[in-house]
């Protein structure tokens, strides 16, 4: 535990929660450094945790390190803290995201320290879901969380839902013909169990869910054509609630905002008792990506394709020890 002289948080458990943020691939692109001189906790991309074929622009890198800032001030929030952030504070070093200083004025926000509890327990559930309507005081609830983070959710149409899982299958078979992106999902999953405490990064094979009875569904494969033992079939939902999240503008800055916005939307679910997934495939193909937005909405630049629903949690993915991501200097 790392507990900085005169304070009264721990920088350890600040970043751990900071830490189990999804991100593509379960790359966990990040790093941290605290400086004690200052109470200044900042974060950086950790560009060798890249995924150049796959995300080409950084832009989903981006996004898993917004999901970690988002979740660094929820439980800065639960400390009873009120850090004053700072995004992409240093043109000349563009790998240092956000700066955080820890030492101002204690005035929490409650809105967030109420979703601590779910950091943890938020994990991709990529099984089958119920078919159980979301209830309409609860999307607007989530749509209230992508606001607050400046940007929009939007619940598309069952007419825009199938055209997603057409679009997800076409992004499928481009993936599969494209040696570079299946090399990049080869490497960062497993067919087989995950060994327990040895297991740091990716996704294991008991992450992934069944297979899907049907051609397209609304969650990634991630055993890309690759035989995984054990691993059953399940028929998905008929009618899966998807939502896109996205923003009006495509910067750096945007990008890093709607990785606040989606977590804070999936810890919001968390604590409402909804499962969720993420489908970033049609995102990936530049092709694809414009085709994926609602013609019909205002939301100029989509980010992430949600899926949301009641149903089994899903197994937690690996974490890198804090040590390995945190330098205090």
């Amino acid at each position: 535990m790392i507990t900085p002289p005169s304070t009264s948080y721990d920088i350890t458990a600040l970043v751990s929660d900071a830490a189990a943020a999804p991100s593509l691939h379960n790359a966990q692109p990040w790093r941290f450094r605290y400086r004690r001189d200052s109470g200044i906790l900042c974060l950086f991309a950790d560009l060798e945790r890249a995924l150049p074929r796959t995300d080409p622009d950084n832009r989903g890198l981006y996004l898993g390190c917004g999901a970690a800032l988002l979740n660094l001030r929820v439980a800065a929030a639960a400390a009873g803290l009120d850090p004053a952030v700072r995004l992409l504070p240093d043109p000349a070093d563009p790998a240092l995201l956000a700066e955080l200083d820890l030492g101002g004025p204690a005035h929490p926000d409650k809105a967030l320290a109420v979703l601590e509890p779910a950091i943890g327990r938020r994990h991709s559930s990529r099984h089958p879901y119920h078919e159980e309507e979301i209830p309409g005081a609860l999307k607007d609830r989530l749509r209230e969380a992508a606001r607050a983070e400046g940007a929009e959710l939007l619940f598309p149409g069952p007419w825009h839902v199938a055209l997603l899982l057409e679009l997800v299958r076409d992004a499928e078979g481009r993936e599969a013909v494209d040696p570079g992106v299946r090399g990049e999902t080869v490497r960062w999953t497993g067919t087989r169990p995950s060994s327990g405490a040895e297991a740091r990064e990716g996704i294991p094979a008991e992450a992934f869910g069944p297979r899907s009875r049907r051609a397209a569904a609304p969650v990634r494969d991630f055993a890309a054509g690759r035989a995984v033992p054990g691993r059953g079939c399940a028929a998905f939902e008929q009618n899966p609630q998807v939502a896109l999240l996205g923003t009006a503008h495509d910067r750096p800055v945007d990008w890093l905002c709607a990785g606040q916005a989606l977590e804070r939307v999936l810890l919001r679910a968390t604590t409402d008792g909804l499962v969720a997934s993420l489908t970033s495939q049609p995102l990936e193909w530049a092709e694809l990506r414009w085709a994926v937005r609602d013609p019909g909405s205002a939301m100029a630049h989509v980010q992430m394709v949600v899926r949301l629903g009641y149903g089994p949690e899903g197994r937690p993915s690996p974490r890198r020890p804090v040590a390995d991501v945190l330098d205090v200097v």
